[in-house]
């Protein structure tokens, strides 16, 4: 049997793989670089240019272009009127980011489990969850899958909440047939470097609501406005505009703008290859019984950021520990995608306790997030997959 590195034997990889990576090309540069020289570095054409290329992709009516996903979340939440004494249901198995949008608004989040195969939160559990005080449900699109969402959206017209798709991961990904980004209330975007497209940072919210949208454009740039219509005390004076409401300065630069809409002209190429990677790795992990391999419901042709290997603990001898750490003395250096949100200490000292979410919290005990990039070559992933074959044959019980 040969020996992982991490117990003497020779590592397969001379230079190390990460889990996620942008890839930038000549295009990407020149797009900079003109932005550079021109007139605007913000507040300029390239966002506006932006945020119509966004609405073309997506579907959507109306989309605000932000500093960032975390940005794009919390103006989502104050556009949806969350505030102190409301309840927002959401993941625990996300970026706390899709859970401190309600913090920040001064309303409680309020954790529904996952569904164990498919990591993306269970509908039952969302349902489960409604309190009188409930106002919305973050809902996230799990390493890029789409939700269940003709379940929850009836769960939230039933109960008149507002569904806010936090699809930071599934840019590209369509729900029977319809992009994402048109079929919540409010969806939200991020474009990290480690997403399938990126400015940088950089995050959006699209939406078909016109009064949504109007909301969405004052909260990101400070609540001030040059529409009249809007206004307290409107004036003929070209310099005049009024701050007609509290808000924040969420803009994205002209720079990230350009970037981004490079990058979204090649979205279509790096979503074909991001699947077809996929496509090996379930391929060759799906016919080992000490793997868990996520499941895809039908509703979602997803173009997946993240690809989880699950590690079926009870036929391993060895903890997720001793095989992140022969997996990264082989060259692959994996990542944990995501600790549940509650168990941050940040929510430990609010009072939430461990317990809350056990599918959750046995998912956390046993995954990692395997190298899913656009430039993975074939010899990239036949590594990959040699690895872990490697290591589970060395591990098993």
């Amino acid at each position: 049997m040969e020996k992982p590195a991490i117990c003497g034997g020779t590592p397969v990889r001379a230079i190390p793989l990460s889990y996620g990576r942008q890839y930038i090309d000549s295009q990407d540069i020149q797009a900079v670089s003109d932005t550079l020289r021109s007139d605007y570095l913000t507040c300029g054409p390239r966002v506006t240019q932006l945020e119509e290329k966004l609405c073309a992709i997506t579907g959507a009516q109306y989309c605000v272009a932000v500093s960032n996903g975390t940005a794009a979340l919390h103006i989502a939440a104050l556009a949806a009127g969350i505030g102190p004494g409301d309840e927002v249901i959401t993941t625990p198995i996300t970026f706390a980011a899709s859970a401190n949008c309600a913090l920040y608004c001064g309303a409680k989040p309020v954790f529904a489990d996952i569904n164990p195969e498919t990591y993306n939160i269970d509908p039952a559990s969302i349902r489960a969850c409604v309190t009188p005080r409930t106002k919305a449900v973050v809902a996230v699109d799990f390493t890029g899958q789409a939700v269940e969402l003709d379940e929850i959206r009836a769960i939230c017209r039933e109960h008149h909440l507002t569904l806010i798709e936090d699809a930071a991961h599934s840019i590209g990904t369509r729900y029977r047939g319809q992009p994402v980004g048109s079929l919540a209330d409010m969806t939200t975007f991020s474009f990290h470097p480690v997403k399938t497209v990126t400015a940088g940072e950089g995050g959006a919210v699209t939406t078909n609501d016109r009064a949504l949208y109007d909301r969405l454009v004052l909260l990101h740039a400070h609540g001030i406005t040059r529409d009249r219509s809007q206004m307290a005390h409107p004036t003929d004076n070209p310099w005049y505009n009024e701050q007609v409401t509290y808000g924040y300065n969420y803009r994205l630069t002209e720079i990230q703008a350009a970037l981004l809409i490079s990058q979204l002209d090649k979205l279509d190429l790096f979503a074909r290859r991001r699947r077809e990677i996929v496509a090996r790795y379930d391929a060759a992990f799906s016919r080992i019984p000490q793997l868990q391999v996520q499941r895809e419901i039908p509703e979602s042709e997803t173009t997946r950021h993240l690809y989880i290997l699950r590690l079926r603990r009870e036929m391993l001898r060895c903890t997720r520990r001793e095989f992140f750490d022969a997996l990264g003395a082989e060259g692959i250096h994996s990542q944990v995608h995501y600790m549940p949100v509650y168990w941050h200490s940040h929510y430990e000292n609010l009072g939430y306790a461990r317990g809350l979410c056990p599918e959750a919290e046995r998912y956390y005990e046993e995954v990692m997030s395997l190298p899913l990039y656009y430039s993975l070559t074939d010899q990239d992933v036949n590594d990959v997959i040699h690895i872990v074959e490697k290591l589970v044959a060395y591990y098993q019980k």
